[in-house]
């Protein structure tokens, strides 16, 4: 399987570690609040992908981190009159609550940074004894004209960077373009950690470095995140995870952020719907829909329109489902594998889905529960109580008394049911389901 790395531009192939397992990094959530529809496009992506290699007979270990020390939690505490801790632990278990509801399975390991704090202050020691860190006033800076490299994934010029740059009060950065490994604790902050330059907490950049490494030792082949976070937040791992004499990630692949209104969507913006309140509104599958009819790389809007119209996609595959013929398709399965192995070109794989044969019934059930939208070939039996309203409505009918019929067919839908008649009877699907 090869993705599109965003340093070089290139497609290239996730090789695996030398236990045999591709190792993939994904940043998580920073816990101060639920998260948004937008924060789960990469959790969606990332699981898919793990989905999609295991399903191939590839093993995988995923790691996505939990950011549950941060500036935005500690001002989040604040404004609630709640410790920072506790507002974690709260938004930490929301999390776990909101993405299981996917259906997707979980990674394999998912870190706190509050559990990682001995690996985090060890490579800050590695930075500092290399020339690459220093100390001043209780924090500590990776001084970045240490790196030559640094600016390479971004690809933006260190010079152009220092333009508009300063020096914020109360730091003491040598250089404006030096960023946080450490910072001591302020009077304001309630949740604080010893180390050897006193109490404090580490910056959010080496939480991710140090995390990584931990599961997936010093090289592993792909780290992933919103394409936001591409600078400074990533372009930074790379650069202390480098200077530290770590090979990182092999290949960089990015997700596009989801808009609304046609801009980038964030809590900071206001313009977020939460993750929760969606599949309360559409469901998971019109929600995983939304996100796969689109590349991952790409960015998509979020409208009503949109989900309305996925939400129909997902009626139309269900029907597939409902009214092909049991069978496999040898070529439906390569032509599937060779989308997705193509930088996970899932508008494309879907594509051949929609136009499957109806003989390849097994197939696209089989390919639907890879990509998350197994419930679609699942069906619900009914309530006995709508089963009497059909059984009824079909006695009518025998009758001659097609109003009588048509009253019950009324309730039926009311039920939230669709019946369809047969010629040995009648079925009943969940509409919606």
């Amino acid at each position: 399987m090869r993705l599109r790395d965003s340093r070089t531009g290139d497609l290239r192939e996730l090789v695996p570690g030398p236990d045999g397992r591709i190792g993939m990094y994904f940043c998580g959530p920073t816990v101060y609040g639920r998260i948004h529809v937008g924060n789960a496009r990469p959790y969606v992506v990332s699981m898919l992908v793990k989905r999609y290699l295991e399903w191939l007979g590839q093993p995988v270990t995923l790691v996505e981190n939990v950011t549950d020390i941060n500036d935005k939690i500690y001002a989040a505490a604040r404004q609630q009159g709640i410790p920072s801790d506790q507002l974690a632990g709260e938004m930490t278990r929301a999390y776990f609550e909101d993405t299981e509801r996917l259906g997707i399975g979980r990674p394999n390991v998912e870190p706190l940074a509050s559990e990682t704090l001995a690996e985090i202050v060890s490579l800050i020691e590695e930075l500092i004894a290399d020339g690459h860190a220093y100390e001043a006033g209780g924090d500590v800076y990776f001084a970045v004209r240490s790196f030559p490299a640094y600016g390479a994934l971004s690809h933006q010029n260190v010079d152009q960077l220092l333009e508009g740059s300063r020096v914020e009060p109360g730091e003491h950065k040598r250089d404006p373009l030096d960023f946080t490994l450490w910072k001591a604790n302020k009077a304001d902050e309630d949740t604080s950690w010893e180390s050897p330059w006193g109490r404090g907490r580490p910056g959010w950049h080496i939480e991710c470095s140090a995390m990584a490494e931990r599961y997936l030792g010093r090289e592993f082949a792909v780290h992933g995140g919103g394409r936001d976070l591409i600078f400074p937040h990533h372009e930074n791992e790379v650069a202390q995870s480098n200077a530290a004499g770590r090979p990182f990630a092999q290949v960089w692949a990015h997700n596009g952020m989801l808009r609304l209104s046609g801009e980038k969507m964030s809590k900071s913006l206001g313009n977020i719907q939460p993750l929760h309140e969606a599949l309360d509104e559409w469901g998971r599958e019109t929600f995983l829909l939304f996100l796969l009819r689109a590349h991952y790389a790409s960015p998509v809007d979020y409208t009503d329109d949109v989900l309305s119209q996925s939400q129909a996609a997902c009626e139309t595959l269900r029907n597939a489902i409902r009214e092909g013929t049991p069978g496999e398709d040898a070529d439906l399965r390569s032509a599937v594998i060779e989308a997705l192995d193509d930088d996970f070109n899932t508008p494309r794989a879907l594509a051949l889905l929609f136009d499957a044969p109806s003989t390849a019934r097994d197939t696209v059930a089989e390919i639907l529960g890879v990509l998350g939208l197994g419930g679609l070939t699942r069906e619900e039996e009914a309530p006995a109580e709508v089963v009497e309203l059909a059984r009824r409505r079909q006695e009518a009918r025998a009758g001659g008394d097609y109003s009588r019929a048509d009253d019950l067919r009324d309730q039926i839908d009311e039920a939230g049911w669709e019946l369809r008649d047969t010629a040995d009877g009648f079925r009943l699907y969940r509409r919606g389901a």
